[in-house]
């Protein structure tokens, strides 16, 4: 009997990690690119997933470093082709696998982009001053007011992109003094929400409320704090980032350096040089694993190589 085309191989894969995996479509579909990618490689030599060596994975891999990949984007890639040999070899597909003596490239773990405390403040403040611009338009103010509240409570939480623009309006109460976050995996935490956040939260509902009375047609009050007419019900993260991008062209910072997620860095780092215990800040990011936050422990570093080049006694002096 024949063996199936690399085409139907992947998809018998993709279905197995979809079925018994639980693996979501974002991640399937990156299976997907990875997997085509080394079957045209494969291809070329004249050869497909039910006949490849451990020769032609070495070939693939210095394939992709010429072509200029990063360490990660090579590593990624291995492992895709690592869980599907041993896939092929399970199901007895192959009777050998592979990429199972093939080691990855070396990583180096990049340390993320942080803002000053300094940059933040100062989108803070021009955040605040275009949201209580009483000149502007309402359509203007909602939208001004809307990223306020956003940035203040990013910025007071580190919530994820993806769990802050899907929050419901029900965080947005005045008692409020925790929020409650669904995370990666369904995981619920708690999250403590300072005065600042909690006030700009209800500075927003009352623009957002002003704006509702001029609509025509009276709708439905949505139940999410952060409305939008898009197929989700809510803000999506890129009209966020662009927004955010926008803010920080508007106070002199370059926007490539500004993100969602540079944000939920600055919200790391700045705890943690403020003394705060690493395990409270790994539970309030919601990492699982503490070696996940241990990459902002930088900050403490940098922090410690001041405090003993400007404070021992020993201390070279110009």
């Amino acid at each position: 009997m024949s063996t199936p085309s690399d085409a139907r191989l992947s998809a018998l894969f993709l279905d197995m990690l979809a079925a018994e995996q639980g693996a979501g479509q974002n991640t399937l579909d990156a299976y997907r690119r990875d997997l085509e990618d080394f079957s045209t490689f494969a291809v070329r030599a004249k050869a497909s997933f039910g006949t490849a060596d451990t020769q032609l994975l070495r070939d693939y891999l210095e394939d992709l470093d010429d072509r200029g990949f990063k360490s990660t984007t090579v590593a990624r890639r291995l492992s895709a082709l690592r869980h599907l040999f041993r896939f092929l070899l399970s199901e007895n597909i192959r009777t050998d696998d592979p990429a199972a003596i093939l080691s990855g490239p070396k990583r180096g773990r990049s340390l993320p982009k942080v803002l000053s405390i300094a940059d933040v403040d100062r989108m803070l403040m021009q955040a605040r001053s275009m949201a209580r611009n009483a000149e502007m338009t309402l359509p203007q103010r909602l939208r001004h007011a809307r990223l306020y509240c956003l940035l203040e409570v990013l910025y007071a939480t580190g919530l994820r992109v993806s769990e802050l623009v899907s929050l419901p309006v029900t965080a947005a109460r005045r008692d409020a003094r925790m929020i409650v976050v669904r995370g990666k995996g369904n995981k619920e935490r708690m999250v403590p929400l300072n005065e600042t956040a909690k006030t700009a939260m209800a500075d927003y509902l009352v623009v957002m409320a002003e704006a509702q009375k001029t609509q025509p047609k009276k709708s439905a009050p949505s139940k999410w704090l952060f409305p939008s007419f898009g197929e989700s019900g809510h803000l999506t993260r890129q009209h966020f980032a662009r927004d955010l991008k926008d803010l920080a062209s508007a106070v002199g910072i370059a926007p490539r350096l500004v993100s969602p997620h540079v944000l939920r860095h600055a919200f790391a780092s700045h705890l943690l040089h403020n003394g705060a215990d690493l395990r409270i800040v790994q539970t309030l990011l919601g990492h699982t694993d503490i070696s996940t936050t241990q990459i902002y422990t930088h900050v403490v570093e940098e922090r410690l190589k001041s405090l003993v080049r400007d404070l021992h006694p020993l201390a070279e002096t110009s």
